[in-house]
This record gives C-alpha cells, sequence and structure tokens, in this order.
C-alpha cells in the first residue's frame, strides 16, 4: 500500500501538472476558434502540422526515454554514465535533424502541401528537435523524483505560450497561423535555457552502453511510431484522402478542436505514465510487483471512467470553450474519450514485455491497431469525415489492447481483478446511458440530475475500492 501511496503522491504532482497545463491549453481553444473560423480551415492547420510533430517527436527520441529508466535502474549500470550518453545520443541526432531539415526547407514544404507557407514547417522542425532532446533531461528529473521542478517547467511553458497567444489574437485581433508556430517556438527555446542546469554531458560515452539501449531501445521506437500513428495519423491523411482538400481542412479543423474537449483522459493518461513509468522499473525486483501492478490497473480504470462521467455529464458546458460553428462536431467526444481509455489500459498492460525485454511484442500489438485505424480512415472518411476518424481511434485502440492482454497472460501473467472492472464498467455505461435518455433541454435540470449520477458513481468507489478513512487528509476525521 505504501507503493501505492507514493504511486498517487506522484501522479497527483504529475497529474497537476498536466491537468493545469492542459486546463490552460484549452484556453487556446477558444482563442483560435474565435481568431479563426471553422470554415477557414486555420485550426485544422495546426492540428495537421502538431499532429506531425508528434510522429516526429517519436522517431527522433526512438525509445530512449523508456530505455533510459530501464537501464539507469540496473544495479549494474552507472547511473551518471547511463544519462550522458543518453543526453550525447539524442543530443546530436536531433540537431543533425534540425539543420538537415532546415537546409532542404522548400522542397519538405512543396511535399507536405504548404509550399507558400515553408515557414510553418521551419519553426515546428525547430520546436520538435528542441522538444525530443528535452525529454530526456525531463526524464532525468522524473528519475531523481523531482517532481515539482518537472511540473513548474511544463506550467511555465504553457503559461508563456498562452500569454503571447492571448496578446496577439485576443488583444491585437490578429488571424494569423504564423504566430501560433512562432510563440511556440519562443517558448520551447526558453525552457532549453532553463533546463541547462540539468545536462550533465561531463559523465562519458559509452559506446558499448550505447549500443545496448540501441538494441532496447529499437523495437520501442518502432513501438512508439505505431502508436503515435494511431493517434495522429487520422489528422495527417485527412485532407489528403477527404474529396475536396480545402472543405477536409475545415473538418478537420472541427475534428481537432472538439477532440480537444476529450483529450482530459489523455491528461490522466499522461500524468499516470509520468509517474509509473520509473515506478514499475523500480519495482520490478519486489515480490509482490505484480499485485502492485493489478490494483494500479483498477486504480486507472475507475478514475479514467469517473474522468469519462464527468465530462460527458458537463459536456452541455463545456462545449462553450468553441465557437457555435465548430459544435456539430461534439458528437465524437464520448467515442474519442473511450479510445483514449482504451490507449491507457494498453499502456499499462505494456510494461509486461518491457520488463521481460522483449519489446518486439509492442511494436506488434500497435502496427496491428495502427492497421486497423489506417484502414477504416482511409475506406469511411470520404464517405463520414471525422466520424469514421473517431471509430477508426476506438478499434484501433481496441484490437492493441486486446491482443497485449491476451498475449500477456501467456508471458507475464497478472491477475487483474477483472470482474471488479467489469461491474465498474458497467456501471459507468449504465449512468451515461441515463443521462443521455433525460429527456431535458434545459441546464438546471439537466446538471443538477447529471451530478447526482456522478455522485452515484463516486459513492460506489468509495463503497467497494476507496473507503474514506484511506483517503489522506479527509481519514483525519475518521480516526479515534
Amino acid at each position: 500500500m505504501a507503493n501505492l501511496k507514493s504511486l498517487a503522491k506522484e501522479t497527483a504532482i504529475y497529474g497537476m501538472s498536466s491537468i493545469i497545463g492542459r486546463f490552460l491549453n484549452y484556453l487556446l481553444v477558444p482563442v483560435y476558434a474565435s481568431a479563426m473560423s471553422a470554415a477557414s480551415g486555420g485550426y485544422g492547420i495546426i492540428t495537421e502540422v502538431y499532429a506531425w510533430t508528434a510522429l516526429l517527436m517519436v522517431i527522433l527520441t526512438y525509445g530512449m526515454e523508456t530505455t533510459f529508466f530501464r537501464f539507469v535502474n540496473k544495479e549494474t549500470e552507472n547511473p551518471a554514465r547511463v544519462y550522458s550518453t543518453v543526453l550525447k545520443m539524442v543530443g546530436c541526432t536531433s540537431l543533425l535533424f534540425a539543420l538537415l531539415c532546415t537546409a532542404c526547407l522548400q522542397p519538405i514544404a512543396n511535399l507536405t502541401g504548404y509550399a507558400d507557407h515553408p515557414w510553418y514547417i521551419g519553426m515546428m522542425i525547430w520546436v520538435v528537435a528542441m522538444d525530443a532532446f528535452q525529454c530526456i533531461p525531463f526524464a532525468y528529473l522524473r528519475y531523481k523524483k523531482r517532481a515539482l521542478h518537472f511540473a513548474g517547467l511544463k506550467i511555465l511553458f504553457i503559461i508563456l505560450n498562452i500569454t503571447l497567444n492571448v496578446i496577439y489574437y485576443v488583444f491585437m485581433g490578429g488571424n494569423e497561423v504564423f504566430y501560433a508556430f512562432l510563440f511556440n517556438l519562443i517558448c520551447t527555446f526558453l525552457i532549453m535555457l532553463l533546463l541547462i542546469p540539468q545536462l550533465h554531458f561531463g559523465n562519458g560515452f559509452d559506446k558499448v552502453l550505447a549500443k545496448r539501449m540501441l538494441i532496447y531501445s529499437y523495437p520501442i521506437m518502432i513501438l512508439g511510431i505505431a502508436g503515435i500513428l494511431n493517434q495522429v495519423a487520422d489528422k495527417i491523411i485527412f485532407r489528403h484522402i477527404y474529396p475536396n482538400a480545402a472543405e477536409g481542412q475545415a473538418q478537420l479543423g472541427i475534428y481537432g478542436a472538439c477532440s480537444k474537449i476529450a483529450m482530459i483522459m489523455a491528461m490522466l493518461t499522461q500524468a499516470f505514465r509520468y509517474a509509473y513509468e520509473p515506478f514499475v522499473f523500480g519495482k520490478s525486483k519486489d515480490k509482490d510487483s505484480k499485485t502492485v501492478y493489478a490494483q494500479a490497473m483498477k486504480y486507472f480504470i475507475i478514475f479514467t471512467l469517473l474522468a469519462f462521467l464527468a465530462v460527458m455529464f458537463y459536456l452541455d458546458i463545456l462545449k462553450y470553450i468553441l465557437a457555435p460553428d465548430y459544435w456539430p462536431g461534439l458528437k465524437v467526444v464520448p467515442i474519442v474519450m473511450v479510445a483514449e481509455i482504451f490507449m491507457g489500459v494498453y499502456f499499462n498492460l505494456s510494461f509486461w514485455y518491457k520488463l521481460i525485454d522483449e519489446t518486439k511484442w509492442g511494436a506488434y500489438f500497435s502496427f496491428a491497431g495502427c492497421a486497423v485505424l489506417i484502414s477504416i480512415n482511409v475506406i469511411f472518411v470520404p464517405i463520414y469525415s471525422y466520424m469514421a476518424c473517431a471509430w477508426a481511434g476506438f478499434a484501433g485502440y481496441g484490437v492493441a489492447m486486446l491482443l497485449s492482454y491476451f498475449v500477456g497472460q501467456k508471458k507475464y501473467p497478472i491477475r487483474y481483478d477483472l470482474w471488479g472492472i467489469c461491474k465498474y464498467v458497467l456501471l459507468a455505461g449504465v449512468l451515461y446511458i441515463i443521462s443521455e435518455a433525460l429527456p431535458f433541454s434545459s441546464l438546471w435540470l439537466l446538471v443538477p440530475i447529471r451530478t447526482l449520477l456522478l455522485l452515484l458513481f463516486v459513492g460506489y468507489i468509495i463503497k467497494k475500492d476507496l473507503p474514506l478513512k484511506q483517503i489522506p487528509v479527509i481519514n483525519r476525521f475518521f480516526k479515534k
């Protein structure tokens, strides 16, 4: 239980930085949506370019973030030497990437369909190169359990980025997409400067160690590419497979904006991941590790279901962060949120093959899911537009999750509380159906009733798995 409390504490800190950061980032959605109409396709450009950067991030880090945690926790390795070696590897490849792409900027812009705006691409090339390098010192902060330092830098980036965007798009009345990318570049560079004290290059470069890490990380990179394609492939290919390119840009903007509302699930998953990754590798030698992993999975599902209900019950309020011309896309929100739950479960399941050093399995599962996702998009996007994207993500993550579970139970069996988890899923499903079937349109009636439904779910959690006596701060009121 002490281990789970430690995990919960760090998840809370990372979660607050992630939740606060994402919440503040949500402020950019109404800012962009008000400055750029859905028909203009401006938000579609932002959505597509950031999808490309997400894919490039995975390629440029090539699994070294996870590899760092694996090797730095090995008793036979020198942690300082591991960190220095990883820093130099990722730093060199990121810099080389940025220089080569800048030298070939116009051809790349032509290839991606932004021949008239090459510096959209140029700025994001340097952003993604710096972000890839920054992953390693940020991983170092997580390894050192300096969660507050980590969170502070993440929040600083977002606050500064939002401030610059609000000044230009709100107070100055601007509407140029160019500045959204410029502000990102400025903020990323500032964080790079602030991370300099964490850049310990002086412990040498171990060629033998680097080779072993590359062998370990290569399947993780393949896995990561497949995984990120599950998240962004629809946004990358959408404009190219939609019958009308200009209309496709507008439709993509609607999908991208509405998907942002569903991203609270991604916040929780990311927060959990930040704490869970070093936790798993650090605990892998303990006798009760499998029991703890099973408990962590159950609690993860419980609280993601709670987040799902909270978002869906108050969607009629949350939708006002978007301009009305984006509202038709709100029907993707529940589908995308469930897909994110599948992705989070898949992430939790993924540690069995990392712990037994058979990361190739992750690549198999992710590529299977990616194949499903891309196939559905290619076939159905021309007919059903962004709704096909939402269901493709649902199916792709679902396939990867199920494959990982069934193979994992043979390779590294863990006794998950499946019946307990199923009861939570069923209860959440019933409550969601009830909320959608309510015969009211007035928020004054809907919000109180849905709040009661949400409290019913919370009450079930307290009764079954989280008694008030076990909750920090609150438990003091139950002490004799």
